[in-house]
C-alpha cells in the first residue's frame, strides 16, 4: 500500500473550502487565482460518483448501511492505486461500522487535517447555509443522529454522512486512535493567516516557500472568494442559500445570537469549547485568538 490519502475533515462551515482554495492556489503553476469551481484537490469522500467509479457498478441498488460496509473497500484501494497526491474533504464523523471497523481506515490514510471553528459562529453560518432558523441549526448541532443525506425516500449525488452533534464530530476526529492528525482553528487560519497555513503546507507535504504561501493566500483572500462567487457562481452551494461565502468572519456570534442562544450552545458544547480554548477558565467566550494553537 501507498503512504495513503489525505483527508480534510472538519464540520460544515469550519474552513473546509478554504484550504481548498488555498491549495489550489498554492499549487497553481499560474499568477492567476484557480476558479473557485475548479478546486480539484481530491475528491469528497462521500461522492457517490467516486465510490461508484472505483467500485464499477451502480450503488442505487444498495442501501446506506450496505454502501457503508463498500466505503472503506474503495479508500483502501485508493490508497493502494493513487498515483498523484490528493486532498480529499470530508464531512463525516469519524465513525465506526458495526463489526467495529473504522469507517474511513487508518492504514489507508496518510494524513488528517482537522479544521475546528467556534460553535458559536457555526450556528449561524450553518443555518445561512441550510436554509433554516438560528435555532433550528442548534438543534441539529446538539442531535446525536444528526446526517447528511440520510432520507431514503429520494437519491442524493452524495453518500449519506453521519455529523453526528458538533461536539461528537469534534471528539470523533480528535481522539481517533492511530491516526496522524493536525487540528487548526478556523480563527488561526484568520488572524494568524501566514503562519497557520505554512504550518498546514507543512503538515500536507505542500510547497513551504514564504512567497508561494503568500500569493495563495492573496488569491484565496475571502472578498475574492465572494467576488468569483457572485460573478459566476459556486456549485457546492446549497440550492436554498443566497451565497455560499457568506461573511467568513471571527466573532460574528456577538452580534448575531441573542443571549439565550449563546447560552444554549455554551451548555451543550462547553467541555469541547474550552479544551479548543473558544472559553476561557471561567466558562466564559474568548472573543480575541492572540496566538495560534495546533493539536496532533
Amino acid at each position: 500500500m501507498s503512504d495513503g490519502l489525505y483527508w480534510l475533515a472538519s464540520y460544515p462551515k469550519s474552513g473546509n473550502t478554504w484550504v481548498r482554495a488555498f491549495i489550489a492556489n498554492l499549487t497553481h503553476a499560474g499568477p492567476e487565482a484557480v476558479d473557485i469551481n475548479d478546486l480539484h484537490t481530491g475528491d469528497i469522500a462521500s461522492s457517490r460518483y467516486w465510490i461508484e467509479t472505483t467500485l464499477g457498478f451502480d450503488t442505487t441498488v444498495l442501501n446506506h448501511e450496505e454502501i457503508d460496509r463498500l466505503r472503506p473497500v474503495v479508500y483502501r484501494w485508493c490508497a493502494r492505486h493513487s498515483t498523484a497526491m490528493a486532498y480529499h474533504k470530508i464531512h463525516d464523523a469519524y465513525t465506526f461500522l458495526p463489526d467495529g471497523a473504522p469507517l474511513i481506515p487508518p492504514e489507508a490514510t496518510r494524513g488528517v487535517l482537522y479544521l475546528v471553528r467556534n460553535p458559536l459562529d457555526v450556528a449561524i453560518s450553518f443555518a445561512h447555509y441550510s436554509s433554516c432558523s438560528i435555532d433550528q441549526a442548534i438543534t441539529h448541532m446538539a442531535n446525536p443522529t444528526f446526517t447528511f443525506c440520510g432520507s431514503h425516500k429520494r437519491l442524493y449525488n452524495q453518500l449519506r454522512q453521519w455529523l453526528l452533534s458538533w461536539s461528537a464530530h469534534v471528539l470523533s476526529w480528535a481522539d481517533a486512535p492511530n491516526l496522524n492528525r493536525l487540528i487548526i482553528r478556523y480563527e488561526d487560519m484568520k488572524c494568524h493567516s501566514c503562519t497557520t497555513f505554512h504550518t498546514i503546507a507543512a503538515f500536507l507535504q505542500l510547497p513551504t516557500e514564504a512567497a508561494q504561501i503568500a500569493q495563495a493566500l492573496h488569491h484565496y483572500d475571502f472578498t475574492r472568494l465572494q467576488q468569483q462567487e457572485a460573478a459566476h457562481g459556486f456549485q457546492e452551494k446549497a440550492a436554498r442559500a443566497e451565497s455560499f461565502f457568506r461573511k467568513g468572519i471571527v466573532g460574528d456570534w456577538q452580534h448575531g445570537l441573542s443571549p439565550t442562544q449563546i447560552k444554549t450552545i455554551i451548555d451543550q458544547h462547553g467541555a469541547v469549547m474550552q479544551r479548543f480554548g473558544y472559553l476561557d477558565a471561567h466558562g466564559q467566550p474568548i472573543t480575541h485568538f492572540d496566538q495560534p494553537e495546533t493539536w496532533r
